[in-house]
């Protein structure tokens, strides 16, 4: 009998092994098409400013280095994360019993 509940046992890791495995598989797909459209939507950004090709890398290093480039973009340059709080934050209400 123990032979037997091994086999099982056995079986059973094998059978979650291999949903393990393409579980895997379905995730490295899911990934590759998340960055696909984060890659398409990059690309409708970058067109919708309107830069030459030829000054689009001057542009992306100089934001990459910090520098706002010379009015030659449109749109957010500072990321999120970087936008002052009294720009985020929810004002606060006011005490009406004073």
């Amino acid at each position: 009998m123990p032979s037997n509940r091994r086999t099982k046992l056995q079986a059973e890791i094998d059978k979650s092994r291999l949903k393990l495995v393409e579980q895997q598989a379905r995730i490295k797909e899911l990934d590759n098409k998340m960055t696909e459209l984060e890659n398409m939507e990059i690309v409708d950004i970058v067109r919708g400013m309107s830069i030459p090709l030829d000054d689009l890398t001057a542009v992306l290093q100089s934001i990459k280095g910090g520098v706002a480039p010379a009015a030659t973009t449109s749109g957010q340059v500072v990321p999120k994360s970087q936008v002052p709080k009294i720009l985020t934050e929810k004002p606060e209400k006011e005490n009406d019993s004073e």
